[in-house]
C-alpha cells in the first residue's frame, strides 16, 4: 500500500511539472495607434506556440504567454519586425517598415506629435 502511494505520488508530481510549459513575458514593441496594435498583436498570435499577445498603445509594451516547447521569444520578435515594429533589439526593415499605413509611421517625428495626447 506504501509503495503504490509512494508511485502515485510521483506520477502526479511529474504531471504537474509537466503542465508547466507556458512563459510570461513582456516585451517593448514600437507603434502609435490602434492600427498598429491590431498589426502587432496578429504577427504575434500568429506565430505557432503563442497564446495570448496584448500590446498597449501608451506603454508599447507587449504582454505575451507562449508555450516554450512551440516557440521563443526570438521568433515571437522576427514575426513582429517582419510585418513594419521595431523591438527593442531588433529593427523593422526598411521595406516591412514603409509596408505600413502611413498614420503609423511611428519613427517619424510628426506622426509621433500626431498621436500624443
Amino acid at each position: 500500500m506504501k509503495r503504490i502511494l509512494i508511485v502515485l505520488s510521483l506520477m502526479i508530481t511529474t504531471i504537474t511539472f509537466a503542465q508547466n510549459k507556458n512563459a510570461k513575458v513582456s516585451l517593448e514593441v514600437d507603434g502609435v495607434c490602434l492600427m498598429c496594435k491590431e498589426r502587432i498583436e496578429k504577427a504575434a498570435i500568429r506565430t505557432k506556440g503563442v497564446k495570448s499577445a496584448i500590446w498597449n498603445v501608451e506603454t508599447h509594451e507587449l504582454k505575451l504567454i507562449y508555450d516554450e516547447r512551440k516557440t521563443n521569444l526570438d521568433a515571437i520578435k522576427q514575426s513582429i519586425v517582419a510585418v513594419g515594429h521595431d523591438t527593442k533589439d531588433l529593427k523593422a526593415t526598411d521595406e516591412a517598415y514603409n509596408s505600413v499605413h502611413p498614420c503609423c509611421k511611428y519613427r517619424d517625428e510628426e506622426v509621433q506629435k500626431d498621436h500624443q495626447n
